[in-house]
């Protein structure tokens, strides 16, 4: 549910947000416009996009770690008091929070904690930290930003890792010879699936999506993969995914893999700034899991990106264990969170390490690698 509805949204005046967006801006204003459930949207002239919603305090932290927790006697009663009604500045389809140079760090900050007197939790999400995909502007903006915010006592706590790989590979055997000797065997085991495989890469717009009922089939792809997932946070509408696949301008590129006559899986990618961005999939999972299309898909957009001369293939949030196994680099973000009650704000100070996974295991990683 939306403050606005979508037909006035378009003719609302916005607020330039020049930085940090790797994606085009088309795909910021499907999800202002089509937000997922239980979102509701404010977006103005005079202050950057922003969305309310309930949010689970587990939702980031460890599998392991929330796995534990909620096995702890009566979790389903006491569990409610984790849902706290939270502001998040920024988007859940936008690598980073899209910032604007329109409005200075501490007019940034002072507006924040306005806002924040009316919510249990406010966040400002995924801020770079020294990211190679963005100009020194973008990163020293968002740098001042967390700093300003600090002094105004917001609470620095450690993001995801973004997984991105520069195209400097001369072909996908090249590539390959950068891995371990047992994971390139292990790989191009996979890869031979390709066999089975037909590959059709279409852009968005394209005629095949005029049709409501193949457009419906890509949805029922999407909800397995969400179904399947360990986190429910932000289900994205039908209405959303028709704004972006009916659009012939956002430099969108779906890659479908085909059993002969049966859908196995698609990934919906942007090519933007020289990028090529993986933002969505959708599996038909027992077939997926046969045809190993995880580690097949991730080449394919390799081979891409490679061909069109992109700069990087930059690979989301998610499995980022997995994606350093393929060949992945990673950079990190910061989040900057205020929590109204000053009880919950000492509480959570002090075990903001928990919300900080991605962080420890790569910190892990690198031990590993020096030892």
């Amino acid at each position: 549910m939306s403050f606005l509805k979508p037909s006035y949204l378009d003719k609302v005046k916005k607020m330039r947000t020049d930085l940090n967006q790797l994606e085009p801006q088309s795909l910021v204003d499907a999800f202002l416009k089509y937000p997922p459930e239980t979102f509701r949207i404010q977006n103005s002239a005079d202050f950057l996009p922003f969305f309310t919603t309930k949010f689970n305090l587990l939702t980031t932290l460890d599998a392991a770690d929330r796995k534990k927790i909620e096995s702890f006697f009566a979790y389903p009663y006491w569990g409610k008091l984790l849902n706290l009604s939270t502001c998040f500045i920024g988007t859940t389809v936008s690598e980073y929070t899209p910032l604007s140079s329109d409005i200075s760090a501490i007019e940034m900050s002072l507006k924040l904690k306005q806002i924040a007197q009316n919510h249990t939790l406010t966040i400002i999400k995924d801020l770079p930290i020294n990211s190679p995909l963005l100009s020194r502007k973008e990163n020293d903006f968002s740098q001042e930003l967390i700093t300003t915010a600090e002094k105004y006592g917001f609470i620095s706590v450690e993001g995801q890792a973004l997984a991105y790989v520069p195209i400097d590979f001369k072909d996908q055997e090249d590539y390959l010879s950068r891995l371990s000797k047992s994971r390139r065997k292990n790989l191009k085991r996979k890869l031979k699936s390709l066999d089975n495989l037909n590959i059709e890469i279409l852009k968005t717009g394209d005629q095949k999506f005029q049709n409501p009922e193949f457009r419906q089939q890509l949805y029922q792809l999407y909800l397995a993969v969400y179904e399947q997932s360990d986190i429910h946070f932000d289900l994205l509408t039908p209405q959303f995914f028709d704004e972006i696949l009916l659009n012939a301008s956002n430099g969108g590129r779906v890659f479908f893999y085909w059993d002969q006559e049966i859908l196995v899986g698609f990934n919906i990618c942007f090519e933007y700034q020289n990028n090529l961005i993986d933002k969505y999939i959708g599996l038909n999972y027992s077939l997926a899991l046969e045809h190993n299309l995880y580690f097949v898909s991730w080449f394919i957009n390799l081979n891409y990106a490679k061909q069109q001369g992109l700069n990087f293939y930059i690979a989301g949030w998610t499995d980022p264990e997995v994606k350093s196994q393929l060949g992945a680099k990673f950079t990190f973000t910061r989040h900057l969170v205020w929590i109204r009650q000053p009880i919950l704000r000492f509480v959570l100070g002090k075990l903001k390490h928990l919300f900080e996974s991605d962080s420890h295991w790569h910190e892990k990683m690198q031990e590993l690698k020096h030892e």
